[in-house]
């Protein structure tokens, strides 16, 4: 029983750890999404700057580059939006993962802890014994 139980904790901390590098994936993940985000908006500034410095030649230009963004932007707010809904889930999952992984230490804690209570009865009992043996001895010496 005690090694199915161990081999159960096993299980579940390996099930643990695994949607725990899956969420930290994610996060990478979402943390890559915003930094491209970022650059986009720097790369948007920059542009004006430019357009604001020549006028004749941003005009040709400035406004395809601007749509490009524009999308561009519409697009990574559409894969964060998307990244945080998975993130929530696989959230999710690891709670319920950990708690899983939490019954079984427990199960496991309680049994340890009948197991040893049961050990110093029987070793109470058996110290009582020999404290019992040693007394009659002593009694049966002396009378």
């Amino acid at each position: 029983m005690a090694a199915n139980i161990k081999n159960l904790i096993r299980l579940h901390e390996w099930n643990v750890d695994e949607k725990r590098r899956k969420l930290g994936e994610l996060l990478r993940l979402q943390g890559e999404l915003e930094d491209q985000m970022k650059q986009l908006e720097a790369d948007l500034i920059e542009q004006q700057k430019i357009a604001a410095a020549d006028p004749t030649l941003a005009g040709s230009t400035y406004g395809a580059f601007a749509q490009q963004v524009i999308q561009r932007r519409e697009n990574l707010q559409d894969s964060i939006d998307q990244m945080e809904f998975v993130i929530g889930h696989a959230q999710d999952e690891l709670s319920d993962a950990y708690q899983e992984l939490k019954k079984y230490e427990t199960v496991e804690s309680n049994r340890q802890r009948r197991y040893e209570r049961e050990q110093s009865r029987r070793e109470q009992i058996m110290l009582d014994e020999i404290a019992l043996n040693q007394h009659r001895r002593k009694k049966s010496a002396h009378g």
